[in-house]
């Protein structure tokens, strides 16, 4: 739970809400063929449950009152790699800004691997 206070009281979000919203974005961009698994946890989860979830390879933290967002991603074969991150970081950056009205101090983009089309 990310929480946060205004002048009208505090707003708590989830993390899944950060992590579904997070991973959508990242996936429909040009050349990210899937998300990575972040961890152990979310590694053993896609193993059992047999399927890419939409959290996998994104944690959401709250530091002061910004966000921090960490990506790992696995990138298409043969695309520039220094594109696809700028793209992700801008496109994650305003959609998470926009949706929630938080500021986004940094997208850490992780490049886990590539495949092949």
């Amino acid at each position: 739970m990310i929480r946060f206070e205004n002048h009208l009281g505090f707003i708590d979000i989830s993390q899944e809400f950060f992590a579904n919203l997070v991973g959508t974005v990242a996936s429909s961009c040009f050349g990210v063929a899937g998300m990575a698994s972040s961890g152990a946890v979310q590694g053993i989860r896609s193993l059992i449950m047999r399927k890419d979830l939409p959290d996998q390879g994104v944690r959401v933290r709250g530091v002061g009152d910004k966000l921090v967002i960490d990506l790992h991603i696995i990138v298409t074969y043969g695309v520039n790699i220094s594109a696809i991150v700028k793209s992700i970081v801008h496109k994650v950056r305003y959609t998470v800004e926009d949706a929630t009205g938080l500021s986004v101090a940094k997208v850490n983009v992780f490049v886990d691997g590539m495949k092949t089309e």
